[in-house]
C-alpha cells in the first residue's frame, strides 16, 4: 500500500495525544465498523485511551457484530471529551451524525480517514485517497506508518472494509488482492468471515427481500434508465436493516438500466437512498441533491412521498444529462 504525504502529521497528533475519540458513520456498514475496530485497537497498543463511537442511538446490524471489537463500539448522541477525535469512512461531516457540531467546534484535534471522492476534508490533518477501495485500504497503511503490530483482530476489522467495499472484490485496483493476501497471513478464516458479513440470512430476511423485490420498476429519466426499488416505513419497519441494505446491489445488475436506486423509508416521509451504477456518475447526482459518495456508489436523503422522492431524482438527472456520463467507472 502507498503511503500518504500526511501520515507524518497525523501520527504526530496521535503521538501528542492521551485520550483519542474514534468516530464512524451513521448507518454503518463494515467499511466503517472494521475501520473503528482496527483503529481503536491498534492505538490501545499505543499506549493511547482510544474509544469507538457512532452517531446514532439505535445499534448496528447484527452481522457487524461478527468483526473483533464492533461489541465494544459506543452508539450515542453525546461524544465525551478527548485530546484527539479520528473520523473514518466519513465522506462529510454530516455522516457523523450527532457528533456533527462538536467535530466541527473540534476540527483543530480532528483526523479525518477517508476514501470517498465528495469528501472536502474537514478536520486539521485529512488522509484522504479517493482511490482507494476502503477506508480500511488507507488505515492498513497508516497502521504501518504508525509502527503497530497488526494482530489477527486488526487484521479480520481491515479485511471485513477491503471485502465488503469492493463488492466481494468484483472491482477495485490490483492492490486489493494483495492487502488482501498479507491480512490472510494472520490466519483470517476469510469463509467465516464472508459468510457472516454477506451470505448469512434469515428466512424473515428473505421473504422481506421477495417482498420488496417483487415491486421493481424501471423509469426514463432523461436520456437514463433507471431501476428503482422502494422499501416503504410498513414493510421494513421492525426488519433486519443489513437485509435491506443489501437490496442495492440486485439493482445494480439490472439488464438495460443504466444505473438503481434503492429508497429505503426507515422515519415516515424520510428516503435514505442508495445510488449504484457501473455507467454514470452517480456521485455527481448525489452530491446534486445533497448526499455524496463515490462516482458509482452514492446516497443522499429525501423527504416527502415516494411519488415526490422518485421524482426528485429523477428531475436532477434530466438536469444533469449528458454530464453523468463516465467513460471509466471503477468502484470502490
Amino acid at each position: 500500500m502507498t503511503s500518504h504525504p500526511e501520515f507524518r502529521a497525523a501520527s504526530e497528533l496521535v503521538s501528542a495525544a492521551h485520550t483519542i475519540n474514534v468516530v464512524g458513520h451513521l448507518r454503518p456498514d463494515a467499511d466503517a465498523i472494521g475501520s473503528i475496530s482496527a483503529t481503536v485497537e491498534a492505538l490501545r497498543q499505543l499506549g493511547k485511551t482510544a474509544q469507538g463511537f457512532i452517531g446514532q442511538v439505535e445499534s448496528m446490524p447484527a452481522n457487524l457484530l461478527s468483526i473483533p471489537g464492533a461489541a465494544d463500539i459506543i452508539f450515542s448522541s453525546d461524544l465525551p471529551d478527548s485530546d484527539l477525535i479520528i473520523v473514518v469512512d466519513c465522506g462529510s461531516q454530516e455522516r457523523t451524525g450527532d457528533f456533527e457540531d462538536t467535530i466541527v467546534s473540534r476540527r483543530s484535534s480532528t483526523i479525518v480517514v477517508d476514501h470517498h471522492a465528495t469528501n472536502p476534508g474537514f478536520g486539521r490533518v485529512n488522509l484522504i485517497d479517493t482511490e482507494a477501495e476502503s477506508t480500511t485500504t488507507i488505515l492498513f497503511a497508516w497502521l504501518e506508518h504508525l509502527g503497530v503490530r497488526t494482530t489477527q483482530s486488526i487484521a479480520h476489522g481491515l479485511y471485513a472494509g477491503l471485502l465488503t467495499d469492493t463488492g466481494c472484490f468484483r472491482w477495485g485496483r490490483p492492490e486489493m488482492h494483495i492487502m488482501a493476501k498479507e491480512l490472510m497471513e494472520f490466519g483470517l478464516d476469510i469463509r467465516q468471515i464472508s459468510a457472516e458479513l454477506i451470505d448469512k440470512t434469515s428466512l424473515e430476511d428473505l421473504r422481506l427481500v421477495g417482498q420488496i423485490m417483487s415491486k421493481i420498476e424501471t423509469h426514463s429519466a432523461g436520456p437514463y434508465r433507471l431501476a428503482v426499488l422502494v422499501a416503504d416505513h410498513a414493510t421494513i419497519n421492525g426488519h433486519s436493516k443489513a437485509a435491506v441494505e443489501g437490496l442495492i446491489e440486485t439493482v445494480r445488475a439490472v439488464d438495460g438500466a443504466d444505473f438503481g436506486a434503492v429508497f429505503k423509508e426507515y422515519e415516515p416521509g424520510v428516503f435514505t437512498v442508495s445510488l449504484r451504477s457501473s455507467k454514470l456518475s452517480v456521485g455527481s447526482l448525489a452530491v446534486h441533491l445533497g448526499g455524496g459518495g463515490h462516482v458509482p456508489a452514492a446516497g443522499y436523503t429525501a423527504r416527502g412521498t415516494e411519488l415526490e422522492a422518485l421524482d426528485t431524482l429523477i428531475t436532477a438527472a434530466v438536469e444533469l444529462g449528458e454530464t453523468l456520463n463516465c467513460s471509466s467507472v471503477v468502484s470502490n
